[in-house]
């Protein structure tokens, strides 16, 4: 299963003799099925937050649990799991790779077992962020893995392949989600991760060699506070002013902290001399522009995904398994185009790869922006689903492997967590800016319509009805069949302002990845260029 794909797209170093560049012989003679091992891991990783959205109905019925509620059982994760990332990939490097990957699996199925054994929101809350240290530590050790184990020639299409699995998981979540609740309660979609578990933890045991940076200074403690600190202020921030605005002075407040702290960190590891993370390296645009375009394009894909959940449910009435297989086009597509990303990249250089993939993506959402409507077909859908998922596919693998080939294989750990933290930074971005819009313009469409209610109208109802299309639907549900009128009416004009919302959303989301492509273009390198020891 050897290939050189990468070999023309990477500048070789002068004076590599050693073929496995000091790569153990035991390690490399088991790569393909420690990349086995890695998937199945990355896997339950991808599959978390896309199989958890299908159960929150369910888990709000059964706990009592409210939206703010439901939103935190969400974000709890996303906010530990995005500030501990850098800090756990120097961790990874600094410990060994297979221990690190081990203790995150671990961490993570504990995780799991105590959301399936809550019952509480406070509860759920508390436990989806413990899950989040194990997720931290696991996907850093993923990349760094890859790096340790597979000669250079090899590296992009590993890289390729753990794309497309990190693809396929995020794509598969909603089914399996659905498919598990059709047959069992909310718990369910915890605890089908501990059988995953258990067998990465074997198989990392068996087949994964470990690696390690044997040349890593002692501690940065100063780098790790103002990271995690400064990290956390900055993705709470994001994630609240979805919820409360970004005028809201909590929000400010946020923002302002997170600036101070990062701004400091940055300081700090441009004079120590055991920085965690480098800072000669983002000279190097093969890692700089890289890490850029992963911000942008999860921006816009983060937004999409978290529209067309509702647009199928609530606009085209579909029920949860039926939505998670209608995006099923999506997760085949970014299988395939993931696994066969490295094969293009080899031809036409890194940067027209990531360029070219940024302007399908733009070419789809702007496609998507024009054709959603309660009438529109699934032909029509999947059209924008297969192509909007090659782009993605022609982003994520070339500018992974770009981001990671441009380091020294011994800080492996830090730069995959860049790459990690790059795309949560994204994907919360992308929610909370797009998720403004779409909620801004969504409640200035219905309120002419709420305030045209009679007096009498419960003021729960029209509360629900401005919250959100899902609110608005539910109340309609619940109108007497002597007003079905007006129960139709609030449907139409929910919808109607959803997808008005939707439309301007994928219109600015478009304008991101088209700003990306050309930046890729102007400015990331054809072949990877490698930063010094």
């Amino acid at each position: 299963m050897t290939s050189t794909v990468s070999s023309v797209a990477i500048q070789e170093q002068p004076g590599v003799s050693d073929p496995l560049e000091g790569i153990s012989p035991a390690a490399y003679a088991n790569r393909w099925r420690a990349l086995a091992v890695i998937a199945v891991a990355l896997l339950v990783i991808s599959l978390d937050n896309t199989i958890l959205n299908v159960a929150l109905p369910s888990i709000s019925r059964a706990l009592n649990a409210s939206a703010g509620d439901l939103q935190w059982i969400i974000d709890s994760y996303v906010l530990v799991f995005a500030s501990l990332l850098l800090t756990m990939g120097a961790f990874s490097d600094r410990i060994g790779r297979r221990r690190a990957l081990m203790i995150g699996v671990a961490l993570f199925g504990l995780g799991s077992v105590a959301c399936a054994l809550s019952t509480t929101t406070s509860q759920l809350i508390l436990a989806r962020g413990f899950t989040g240290i194990g997720g931290a530590i696991i996907m850093p050790s993923t990349l760094s893995i890859i790096s340790a184990t597979f000669p250079r020639a090899e590296r992009a299409r590993a890289f390729a392949i753990w794309a497309a699995i990190f693809g396929l998981g995020v794509g598969i979540g909603p089914i399996t989600g659905g498919a598990l609740l059709k047959f069992f309660a909310w718990e369910s979609v915890f605890l089908v991760n501990i059988p995953v578990v258990v067998f990465a933890l074997i198989g990392t045991a068996l087949y994964i060699s470990e690696s390690r940076d044997d040349t890593a200074p002692r501690p940065d403690i100063p780098g790790v506070l103002l990271s995690i600190s400064g990290l956390f202020a900055l993705i709470y921030g994001i994630i609240g002013a979805g919820e409360h605005g970004w005028g809201d002075p909590s929000i400010l407040a946020s923002f302002g902290i997170a600036a101070v702290l990062l701004t400091l960190f940055i300081l700090w590891e441009l004079r120590t001399p055991n920085a965690m993370l480098p800072m000669r390296f983002f000279r190097n645009p093969s890692f700089t522009i890289a890490n850029i375009a992963l911000v942008m394009m999860t921006f816009s894909l983060f937004g999409l995904t978290f529209f067309q959940t509702q647009f199928f449910q609530s606009v085209l009435g579909y029920e949860p398994v039926v939505a998670g297989a209608a995006a099923l086009p999506v997760a085949i597509t970014l299988m395939i185009g993931g696994v066969n990303s490295a094969r293009v990249a080899s031809r036409i250089g890194t940067k027209k790869t990531v360029a070219l993939g940024s302007l399908l993506v733009t070419a789809a959402l702007t496609y998507y922006a024009f054709i959603f409507s309660p009438t529109t077909s699934y032909l029509l859908l999947v059209i924008g689903q297969v192509t909007f998922a090659a782009g993605i596919s022609l982003v994520v693998s070339p500018a992974t492997n770009s981001i990671m080939q441009s380091i020294p294989v011994r800080k492996s750990g830090i730069g995959s967590a860049m790459n990690d933290m790059t795309r949560q930074l994204g994907g919360a971005l992308g929610i909370a800016v797009l998720g403004t819009i779409l909620n801004t313009i969504y409640r200035g469409s219905v309120e002419p319509l709420v305030n045209a209610l009679p007096p009498t109208f419960p003021e729960a109802g029209r509360e629900a009805i401005l919250s959100s299309i899902q609110g608005a639907h539910l109340v309609a549900e619940q109108i007497p069949d002597d007003f079905a009128s007006l129960a139709q009416q609030i449907i139409d004009v929910s919808n109607a302002g959803f997808l008005d919302g939707v439309r301007q959303a994928l219109l600015l989301g478009a304008a991101v990845t088209l700003v990306s492509a050309i930046i890729a273009y102007r400015l990331l390198p054809a072949v990877v260029r490698r930063s010094s020891e």
